[in-house]
């Protein structure tokens, strides 16, 4: 168990690392995912313990949304104050996503035809 969270603590830091030290726009966590993908595929799969060790960890993801949640909470009175603009945010960014996802759809449709 103490191999397999290392890898996985190891691919993260490999790719934040890496992330930093080149100046790349990409999350260093993800960075790592696609390093343990790497590793996972020369393995040719996860061994048993890696695969319990993130059995595990995901079993529980759950409890570190905590945080957050409690950061939130705590922070209320700061979207009790901001509460019109992100009232009004939340839909427009929305409409204004899915609007966009529509009109580069169609572009990209039409591409193909």
């Amino acid at each position: 168990m103490v191999d397999a969270f290392s890898l996985l603590l190891l691919c993260q830091l490999a790719g934040t690392v890496i992330s930093q030290a080149a100046g790349l726009p990409i999350p260093g966590a993800v960075l790592g995912l696609v390093l343990l993908l790497v590793v996972l595929i020369i393995r040719r799969g996860p061994s048993p313990a890696l695969h319990s060790t993130a059995s595990g960890l995901l079993k529980n993801l759950g409890l570190l949304f905590v945080p957050a949640g409690v950061g939130v909470v705590n922070e209320l009175h700061v979207l009790r104050d901001n509460a019109l603009a992100i009232a009004v945010a939340i839909p427009v960014s929305t409409i204004l996503g899915l609007v966009v996802t529509g009109w580069v759809m169609q572009f990209m449709a039409r591409g193909e035809a």
